[in-house]
């Protein structure tokens, strides 16, 4: 029987079968295969003996969190405590486009931030609508429940942004934790403890632990410069140029960047990306 793995506690995998949940363990050979079953992942299971049989194909697969079959997901981005950062959000956006799944930008938090600098972050947020994305206000709820039917929408930002608030005013019967957020670290508690698929606004959501820390190392730089989509609406005069030591007169996205064309902080985020984000 095919069906959708929706959660995962310990070695218990909760499948969803035709709408109903079958409680299954994983077969060893997965390991000698070294395939592991994540929350999304469509398999065929033995609903008599409780075993997952074979995992299907995936269409895409995420690291940190673990899950699969993702798509688009949803960056919720705090402006002030923790403060809004760019990189983050550049490097969220970065896992996406490299795992073809649609980034969504959800700021959260406005009205912490002071009148002068809600100028300054329109402006960025600006840039990035005109490169293609998407950007919504928590309090938007409407808009927001619109973009989930027929999608698997992953759910992510950094710890303390407000995902658990956001699924709270999605839907109040979630009842998920509201972690407090730490002054000194700038960074919430972890409210969310596993991933777990929710069926949800005519499609499936999954909420995912905050997180920080993000290894890019597993990426080549042209797999990253890729990833840069406003990039390939300039032609530089070598092919294989990397935006990075060339001339301004022969790369175009270094003259775009000194023409105000590209967003510096997008760029001065690639430049660190290409480094594995080490300053």
């Amino acid at each position: 029987m095919k069906g959708q793995i929706v959660k995962i506690l310990s070695n218990l995998y909760f499948v969803n079968c035709d709408n109903t949940i079958y409680e299954c363990h994983s077969r060893g050979v997965f390991r000698n295969m070294k395939i592991t079953p994540v929350v999304g992942d469509y398999c065929i299971i033995d609903k008599d003996d409780k075993y997952i049989l074979e995992i299907l194909p995936r269409k895409n697969f995420l690291i940190r969190p673990f899950v699969a079959n993702v798509d688009q997901g949803l960056i919720v981005t705090s402006l002030k405590t923790p403060d809004f950062s760019t990189n983050l959000l550049d490097k969220l956006i970065l896992i996406m486009e490299i795992n073809k799944i649609k980034p969504i930008i959800c700021i959260t938090k406005e009205d912490l931030i002071e009148e002068e600098d809600k100028q300054k972050i329109k402006e960025i947020l600006d840039y990035y609508k005109k490169i293609g994305y998407d950007v919504y206000y928590n309090y938007e709820i409407d808009k927001i429940k619109s973009i989930f039917k027929d999608k698997t929408t992953v759910f992510t930002g950094q710890t303390g942004a407000g995902k658990s608030s956001l699924f709270n005013r999605l839907d109040s019967s979630l009842n998920f934790d509201v972690g407090e957020v730490s002054l000194a670290l700038g960074r919430g508690k972890h409210t969310t403890r596993f991933v777990e698929l929710i069926s949800l606004f005519d499609g499936k959501l999954v909420d995912t632990p905050g997180f920080s820390n993000i290894d890019l190392s597993i990426y080549d730089k042209e797999t990253i410069k890729n990833a840069f989509v406003e990039f390939k609406d300039y032609t530089c005069k070598y092919r294989d140029c990397m935006h990075t030591n060339e001339g301004i007169n022969e790369c175009m996205v270094k003259k775009a960047v000194n023409d105000n064309l590209i967003l510096l902080s997008r760029y001065e985020n690639y430049i660190k990306f290409l480094n594995h984000d080490k300053d």
